[in-house]
């Protein structure tokens, strides 16, 4: 496996002044979503060369963060920026990762580990969510794929914007503005749905219909496939979906913008 292989990579040996990036992805029993978060840091490595960067599951893949913690340490490193590749700052981001980095300097106090900040809904991010669908689009009219709906120049669109959901009312909220953002992006009619609670993608579906929406689109806010965005597709497999965000440029830059700000950051707290 290619992220099993990147944590035996040699690297120097010795301390050296830039911090290698670690982003961490969730992980996922489906293997599209590693290959995909593989396909994600290939991107993100390319876009600065100079740099060491190592990807890191939370669960369910390998290596974990533990292991590129332990590898980074061996290879005398003293600082790793720890980047999420995460959509939202929930447990995992606020709990469970510093948890893991906490331990981990327990392990290695020569080593200072830096965790960034979740991508969250950043505009390029709103950006990249807009291309995918605008990407969706076109390749369905071009395919006119039997059984869905084609898309018209003069169609009144509506956008059915797809996230995981919570447990957590304020959180479902926040992620409800990624829908509120790609509207004024685009002037398209826009609902949030998730897959794990309500609103579901049926009830969006209809609330888009009931604004005036002709044909609906549905967008999945996820950064890889998997089971959950199977789970969507199954519930309106008569409507077209947009692809996951993925490798995007936006979302390459979006995480050396963490990157830079975490050691922008960390300078202004120990100048």
């Amino acid at each position: 496996m290619w992220a099993e292989l990147e944590l035996l990579q040699s690297g120097p040996d010795r301390g050296d002044e830039r911090p290698v990036l670690i982003a961490v992805a969730h992980g996922s029993r489906d293997p599209r979503s590693a290959e995909t978060m593989s396909a994600v840091v290939a991107d993100i490595a390319a876009a600065r060369p100079d740099l060491d960067v190592r990807l890191a599951f939370l669960d369910l893949n390998a290596p974990s963060v533990e292991q590129v913690v332990d590898a980074v340490a061996a290879q005398r490193y003293t600082h790793a920026v720890v980047t999420p590749l995460l959509l939202g700052n929930a447990f995992h981001a606020r709990v469970d990762l510093p948890g893991m980095l906490a331990a981990a300097r327990t392990r290695h106090p020569q080593l200072r580990l830096t965790q960034a900040g979740v991508l969250g809904p950043d505009p390029q991010l709103i950006e990249a969510l807009r291309d995918r669908v605008l990407g969706a689009m076109v390749e369905r009219d071009t395919d006119r794929i039997p059984g869905r709906q084609a898309f018209g120049r003069n169609d009144r669109i509506g956008i059915a914007v797809a996230a995981v959901g919570s447990s957590s009312p304020a959180a479902n909220a926040h992620t409800a503005g990624v829908a509120r953002r790609l509207a004024a992006l685009t002037g398209w009619r826009t609902e949030i749905c998730f897959a794990t609670t309500e609103p579901t993608v049926t009830q969006a579906i209809s609330r888009l219909h009931a604004r005036g929406a002709e044909r609906v689109l549905i967008a999945p806010w996820f950064l890889a496939p998997g089971l959950l965005t199977d789970r969507l597709i199954a519930a309106a497999t008569e409507l077209v979906h947009a692809d996951i965000i993925g490798p995007h440029p936006a979302l390459t830059d979006v995480v050396w913008d963490r990157y830079d700000a975490a050691i922008a950051n960390d300078m202004a707290l120990s100048a």
